[in-house]
């Protein structure tokens, strides 16, 4: 549930929010609680970042992909504990750490990421039809 509340903030960077705002064609209110929310993730787990996509915002490892990927993988991964994290790490190259950091912010957010995963698995399954319907097209 939201609730009324009020900031003052310089001019400045309310122009800059209004201008994001309809160069985003999100509400001011819709995009400051984003903001806010993206902020507050990612202070609490340094490494995670926000990035846009043709599917909108969502969180990545600096300087790796995105996390959903990152626990899509780890999910059917071979191994137990830390020796799938330790594997996932190796296959991917990145730093375990990293691999950590993606199944803590999973822990955390398991419903935004696990949304991510849907959609991937969606959009996959839909390329899977056209191609099938194309190779049908083309093959009689």
């Amino acid at each position: 549930m939201s609730r009324p509340t009020s900031f003052r903030l310089d001019d400045k960077l309310l122009e800059r929010l209004d201008a994001e705002s309809r160069a985003s064609s999100v509400s001011t209110t819709s995009l400051v609680s984003s903001l806010l929310d993206e902020g507050l993730k990612t202070r609490e787990f340094p490494g995670v970042v926000y990035r846009p996509g043709p599917t909108g915002r969502r969180a990545g490892l600096v300087g790796g992909p995105d996390v959903w990927e990152v626990i899509r993988d780890l999910r059917h991964w071979p191994g137990r504990g830390m020796e799938r994290v330790e594997r996932l790490a190796d296959d991917l190259d990145l730093p375990v750490s990293m691999v950590s950091l993606a199944a803590d912010f999973y822990s955390a957010f398991p419903v935004e990421i696990d949304a991510r995963i849907e959609a991937a698995e969606q959009a996959a399954d839909q390329i899977r039809h056209r191609i099938e319907q194309r190779e049908n097209l083309l093959s009689s």
